[in-house]
């Protein structure tokens, strides 16, 4: 997926898709996500969908909750989407910033290899 050491440098237009790519792949991921989240609030909490929503990327961000459970399931399943949610939600920002890191490595790299 990205360039060797001993490549060159991606050029820039090809840098900014592959920017994209990442932007899109965190976005379709935390989607699915939130949708999941929401989902498990709705059905077991039988909260509104944009309740739903708002506190499924609340707990995501880790803001908290809006409401306050009733249910044991519900609370249990806000537990486990908590934990999975917000290790989603940090990897999402690793994929946006590996390409941006990935560029100033492999540029300070091919800086070494001209002054050697």
């Amino acid at each position: 997926m990205y360039e060797r050491r001993d490549q060159p440098l991606l050029p820039k237009a090809q840098f900014y898709l592959r920017i994209q790519r990442a932007v899109m792949l965190t976005f379709g991921i935390l989607l699915a996500t939130v949708l999941a989240g929401a989902s498990g609030l709705h059905s077991l909490e039988h909260i509104d969908w944009i309740d739903a929503i708002l506190n499924a990327v609340f707990i995501m961000t880790g803001l908290g909750l809006t409401v306050t459970l009733q249910t044991a399931a519900a609370k249990v399943f806000t537990s486990v989407y908590a934990i999975l949610s917000a290790i989603i939600f940090f990897s999402g920002i690793m994929i946006i910033l590996s390409p941006l890191i990935h560029r100033a490595l492999h540029h300070f790299h091919l800086d070494l290899e001209k002054n050697k």
